[in-house]
């Protein structure tokens, strides 16, 4: 689910960055290490169109040529879609890739400016980025392997990400104020805020930009993004919501104002949404069923209606979201992985977002006192 977020943020990057018009050649070189396969999948917009074209490799080094009339954003992935690199290249320009296709973020891409200030940008904060991704890495294996390969647990292991991450936003946000005007930190603004459940602070970012960066396409849709984000924020009233249940009942926002509303977003097969459900059953049998009540969100299902595991047995409402990650609920709560449990008040006011399960119980005493 993580990997078909990336892909997508990738694609929206490439299509409100820049635009086409005419044909020129904008050739990429370059060497990765650690491909499982001898070829990359090279992505990138082309007169409206995303062009997706297989690049063969020799180990590890390959040539690649496209046309482009303007600065366009090409995403180049590796060991089939598993990590990814972004590089920008207008016509004529000659562009240079090199790094480890499991050290995705440190791969350092040359040939303008752009790619040289992010490249700069990776290079001055490497110990983070690697041992990010060295953790990121780690927890895969032992997804894979179901084993503990590493000294930490996965919670620990999570919360150091956390703690990277943390630094490297800070990191970011500090490039960004020193550097208003450079298209750079638009795209830094892209990948450390966009996904940040903090509203302000994408703002703020964004009231940096200056000269060419404040003129971006890119600039203009990330500040409807803003505003689009801050109407789901803690705090801002309960985006109104019609579903249709398992039972083919239709239930809206307004049935539920004067209780308190469990809205949890759920995979029908991820095994994390699974762990979920057992912890969200062991909340709801000890909650107040007069003044709390559950709803359960399927939005990654292939087959409609949801019949498979978990949601025969939840004692609460099952909804199974026909539109996917491509419905207004999604899009109004602003959903980008699950699972996802959002706290709303009796007064129909967003009190808590991505809460883990089993602190929910708690949050309802907390705002009860």
């Amino acid at each position: 689910m993580r990997k078909f977020l990336a892909i997508v943020s990738t694609c929206i990057v490439a299509l409100f960055l820049f635009s086409c018009a005419e044909n020129n050649n904008a050739t990429f070189k370059g060497e990765i290490a650690n491909l499982d396969v001898p070829y990359i999948l090279a992505s990138h917009l082309s007169a409206d169109t995303l062009a997706i074209d297989t690049i063969k490799t020799k180990t590890g080094k390959f040539k690649y040529t496209a046309n482009v009339d303007t600065l366009t954003a090409f995403t180049f992935y590796f060991n089939d879609f598993n990590s990814s690199a972004v590089a920008f290249a207008d016509k004529n320009q000659k562009i240079v890739i090199e790094g480890d296709a499991h050290l995705p973020d440190l791969i350092q891409i040359t040939g303008n400016e752009i790619n040289n200030d992010l490249s700069n940008f990776k290079t001055e904060n490497e110990p983070l980025l690697k041992e990010r991704a060295e953790l990121f890495n780690n927890i895969k294996l032992d997804a894979q392997n179901n084993t503990n390969n590493g000294m930490l647990a996965e919670n620990d292991k999570i919360a150091r990400i956390n703690s990277l991450n943390h630094d490297l936003i800070q990191k970011a946000e500090d490039y960004i104020k020193k550097n208003p005007a450079k298209i750079a930190s638009v795209i830094l603004i892209n990948d450390f805020f966009k996904t940040s459940e903090n509203p302000q602070a994408l703002e703020r970012v964004l009231s940096y930009l200056d000269g060419d960066a404040a003129e971006t396409s890119l600039k203009a849709q990330l500040t409807a993004y803003s505003n689009r984000l801050k109407l789901s924020a803690e705090g801002a009233g309960m985006p109104y919501f019609r579903l249709i249940d398992t039972k083919k009942d239709t239930l809206t926002s307004n049935d539920f104002k004067g209780k308190y509303l469990v809205l949890s977003f759920l995979s029908a097969t991820g095994e994390e949404s699974r762990q979920d459900v057992k912890t969200l059953k062991k909340v709801y049998a000890q909650l107040n069923k007069d003044s709390v009540k559950f709803i359960s969100v399927y939005i990654d299902s292939d087959i409609y209606p949801i019949t498979t595991i978990e949601n025969d047995s939840i004692p609460w409402v099952a909804v199974p979201e026909k539109k996917s990650w491509a419905s207004d609920i999604v899009s109004a709560y602003n959903i980008r992985y699950v699972p996802y449990n959002i706290l709303i008040s009796p007064n129909s006011i967003i009190e808590n977002r991505n809460i883990p399960a089993q602190e929910i119980e708690q949050m309802i005493k907390n705002n009860t006192k």
